[in-house]
Order: C-alpha cells, then sequence, then structure tokens
C-alpha cells in the first residue's frame, strides 16, 4: 500500500463553479502507477468548496452559480458576520453546504469517475486569490 500527499495552490478564479480535474491530476504524476485505490481533495479554505458534477456543459456551472446564489443571498438583514463584505458569509455557507473535500476511486491509472463527471472548485468569493488544495493518494 502506498500514500502521496501534496498541497498546490490553484491560480485565481473568478466567482462561479469552475472545472479542475486536469490540475488536479497533473500534481499527481504517481496516478498513472496505481491499479487501486481513493484520491481525496481537500481544499483548505472556509468560502471555496468541492464537488462531482457534469464537466461537458457549462451551463451546468452556471446554472449551480445562479441556484446558489439565489438560495444563499448576499445582504440577508440577519447576517451579523459582514465586516469582509456583502459575498462572504454566503460563501461560508455555500462551502459549508457543498463541502470542502471530495473522495475519488482510483482504477488502473486514472480517476474511475463516470463519463461526465468531474470534479469543480466552487469559489464563492468575488476576488479570491487563489485556493489552496491537499491531495492524498492512497493504494496499491
Amino acid at each position: 500500500m502506498a500514500w502521496i500527499q501534496r498541497e498546490f495552490r490553484l491560480p485565481p478564479f473568478r466567482r462561479g463553479f469552475h472545472l479542475i480535474t486536469d490540475a488536479v491530476t497533473g500534481q499527481l504524476p504517481e496516478l498513472q502507477e496505481f491499479s487501486v485505490g481513493l484520491l481525496h481533495v481537500f481544499v483548505k479554505h472556509t468560502s471555496a468548496s468541492l464537488t462531482v458534477n457534469e464537466n461537458a456543459d457549462p451551463t451546468v456551472r452556471m446554472d449551480f452559480e445562479s441556484h446558489f446564489n439565489a438560495t444563499v443571498p448576499e445582504n440577508a438583514p440577519y447576517y451579523r458576520h459582514t465586516l469582509e463584505g456583502p459575498d462572504d458569509m454566503p460563501a461560508h455557507l455555500k462551502a459549508s453546504l457543498l463541502g470542502h473535500s471530495v473522495q475519488l476511486p482510483v482504477r488502473r491509472g486514472r480517476l474511475c469517475l463516470g463519463t461526465w463527471q468531474g470534479i469543480y472548485l466552487c469559489e464563492h468569493r468575488d476576488a479570491a486569490s487563489g485556493r489552496y488544495l491537499v491531495l492524498t493518494l492512497w493504494g496499491e
């Protein structure tokens, strides 16, 4: 059984949902040596999240952003955490709803994703400066 852990920084992304599957796998050239295993991906921030969903049609990512903005609006009168701007408290809520990690199976040197699945970075802030991810790969 082998373990590999790597931390890297994604470049800044605009607010929205972004495919990062290639960026993640690009950090793990050793992935192709694993016949079976798991990859855990963790974002080290409280105002961004990760999820797995549609990797082909960009309108899916646009609809995710629209839905979450309607579900968790800015400037709600009951927010108390407002010093960092109107997008900050909603970003924390969205991140908690979606979660800070995904775990993916590995098979024959590749992520075992469905045909239309990809890893999303869900950027919930208007002006984030880049996000740190921790990748933990284990298997054989």
